[in-house]
């Protein structure tokens, strides 16, 4: 029987937690149901302040995860917040254990932004992860060593284990019953939860966030020009010369702030502005690449597919509203 740990951390998603423990609890039912032992143990652990409030979550007795036994695995939901620093200080205490448990042979494994929590224990640093699209430009900043793989919808280096966002979850569940139980068994979770098995890739879902929760008046500046001028402009030269402040300044600023550069900003811009046009107008496909900002189709073909994860006309078949 593998022991198996999930933390509710402070500001954990519920849905999150609820996938996880309908996912375990219906292959035990699975196993019980063939008379067969059930393969997982599950254990819910919280902090140590909780647990003096709190005795018992869905169904289950609180643990501390000060005191908990040795696990096989750890797995840690999505937060709630998007104030990350203010919610990985609140999770704080909790990551020594984290690094005790991996250290003693358990693996560990993060659903959608709970990835910033592995990330902050170092155990991340040199290897692959992914968090929700929408917050990898955020992870990337905040943790520059771990490899990020943005438009993945699971990864695995070793024992860690990551996922993208909301329903990539399922499809790290149905990773680890795969692992642990076997194919036959993931294939009838799979089908218990109607699970898309063939998707890996989640870079179609992102939406474009530029980060606005700064006071880099320079910075600011290039912002509003991009996103003013990016389908007339051909070049980012073109948009920030006003600026006062010479190109590498500018772009080393920007990266700071922003996450990526001023060239990233106005692809992600176009593509975003090209992903608009495809869901809500009829336009034909060279009117949405020349409003987008390009002039070579086959350079605004090769740049979304990279970028989304699929063509523009498979895009709009798909997200359309008709």
């Amino acid at each position: 029987m593998k022991l198996l740990g999930v933390l509710l951390s402070k500001n954990y998603k519920l849905l999150s937690v609820a996938a996880i423990l309908e996912v375990f609890e219906t292959v035990n039912k699975f196993y019980e149901t063939a008379g067969d032992a059930q393969p997982f143990e599950i254990n819910l652990l919280a902090s140590e302040e909780t647990t003096r409030h709190q005795q018992e979550a869905f169904g289950y007795p609180l643990q501390s995860i000060q005191e908990v036994k040795q696990l096989d695995m750890i797995l840690i939901p999505a937060f709630t917040s998007d104030n990350m620093p203010e919610t990985l200080q609140a999770n704080g205490t909790c990551i020594p254990h984290l690094i005790k448990q991996y250290n003693n042979g358990a693996s560990l494994g993060t659903f959608c932004t709970g990835a910033f929590l592995l990330g902050a224990s170092g155990l991340l640093n040199g290897k692959i992860a992914t968090t929700h699209v929408d917050a990898s430009n955020g992870f990337a900043h905040a943790f520059p060593a771990v490899k990020l793989k943005a438009d993945k919808t699971v990864t695995q280096d070793g024992r860690l284990y990551t996922s993208g966002g909301a329903t990539s979850s399922f499809h790290l569940l149905l990773h680890l019953v795969h692992e642990y139980c076997g194919k036959e068994m993931a294939i009838k979770i799979a089908k218990v939860f109607a699970i898309d098995m063939d998707r890996d890739k989640q870079s179609y879902f992102s939406t474009f966030q530029p980060s606005r929760s700064h006071n880099d008046e320079l910075v600011a500046s290039a912002q509003q020009k991009i996103e003013s001028n990016y389908h007339d402009a051909a070049t980012i030269e073109e948009l920030i010369k006003d600026i006062p402040s010479s190109r590498r300044n500018i772009v080393r600023r920007f990266k700071q702030i922003t996450g990526i550069t001023p060239i990233e900003y106005l692809q992600q811009t176009r593509i975003a502005a090209a992903k608009r046009l495809l869901e809500r107008t009829g336009q034909q496909m060279t009117e949405i690449i020349f409003n987008s900002g390009y002039s070579d189709p086959k350079a605004f073909r090769k740049v979304f597919k990279k970028s989304v994860g699929m063509t523009p006309s498979q895009y709009r078949e798909k997200f359309q509203v008709r």
